[in-house]
């Protein structure tokens, strides 16, 4: 199930919502589905004309599951959150 919704700045996306890895464009925490590494976005790190960019290239799809909307969530609630949500984590 994923659910979108826009505001001023960027399309939001709530919680559960997988998406290609190109399409994270707002802060939070992910899980990379395929290798179940934690992946933590600052809300610098989707600002507009912000640098470092990071371009990951791999086998398709790279798919993230996003699980918080902050990216600082301590380990033990990441991996709470991840299983609610039926994901394999690898932290």
């Amino acid at each position: 199930m994923s659910t979108t919704t826009t505001t001023q700045e960027y399309t939001t996306t709530t919680p559960g919502t997988t998406l290609p890895f190109d399409g994270i464009n707002n802060p939070g925490a992910y899980i990379c589905n395929w290798s179940g590494h934690l992946l933590r976005v600052p809300e610098d790190g989707v600002a507009p004309g912000r640098s470092p960019l990071i371009n990951l290239v791999g086998p398709d799809p790279l798919t993230v599951t996003k699980i918080s909307d902050n990216p600082f969530v301590t380990i033990t609630k990441a991996k709470l959150l991840a299983s609610n949500f039926d994901i394999s984590v690898n932290f």
